[in-house]
This record gives C-alpha cells, sequence and structure tokens, in this order.
C-alpha cells in the first residue's frame, strides 16, 4: 500500500516537472512550430503521468473510470489538435526559413488539402 502511495507521488510530481518544462518551453521557443512542439509532446506526457498518478491512488474508486476516459481523450485529440495548430502556422505564417524539408511546399495547389 505504502509502495503504490509513493509511486502515485513520484507519477504526479515527474509529470508535473514535465508540464513545467513545456509551458517553459512555450514561453521562450521563438517559432510557432517550436512552441507548438513544446505545447504538445511534454505536456501530454506530464499530463498522462499525473493521470496514471491519480488512477493508482484512486484503484478500486468509482473516479478511476473517469480518469481513464481522461486518459483515452487526451491520447485521441492531442495529435489532431497538434496536426491542425501546425498546419494553421504553416498557412498564415512565412515558414521556409525554419523549416529543413517542406513537403507541403512541394505539393502543387490542387493537391493541397483545405484546411
Amino acid at each position: 500500500m505504502i509502495v503504490l502511495d509513493v509511486l502515485a507521488g513520484v507519477l504526479v510530481l515527474a509529470g508535473s516537472v514535465l508540464a513545467l518544462t513545456a509551458a517553459i518551453g512555450v514561453v521562450r521557443f521563438p517559432d510557432t512550430l517550436a512552441r507548438m512542439h513544446s505545447a504538445t509532446k511534454p505536456q501530454v506526457l506530464g499530463l498522462l503521468l499525473v493521470l496514471f498518478g491519480a488512477l493508482i491512488r484512486l484503484r478500486g474508486s468509482h473516479d478511476a473510470g473517469m480518469v481513464t476516459v481522461s486518459i483515452l481523450f487526451t491520447l485521441i485529440t492531442a495529435p489532431v489538435v497538434a496536426h491542425r495548430v501546425g498546419r494553421l502556422a504553416y498557412q498564415e505564417q512565412d515558414m521556409t526559413e525554419v523549416l529543413t524539408v517542406d513537403e507541403l511546399g512541394e505539393l502543387s495547389e490542387d493537391d493541397q488539402l483545405p484546411l
């Protein structure tokens, strides 16, 4: 019992540190694509660690089902939101100097999907 409580605390603490580093990255990174990377990858991993810590702490409770739904919702929506934000940033801003490979720029205008 004590070991699981310590594990839950470590997961929540690690998730909080990842969320903090993601927030610092959003403030400090220079362009939209780098900020988008910081806002999605470590932020989602930090949230998942916190939710897994809560899931361990709430084991056997009815609230554990809602935490599981929150985990699934995060895993489903985060990649979609990141893709849409990146696509919008590409269309609205000049990203040619930041990109190493511009795969969307190589497509003809007819091949590009509308936003």
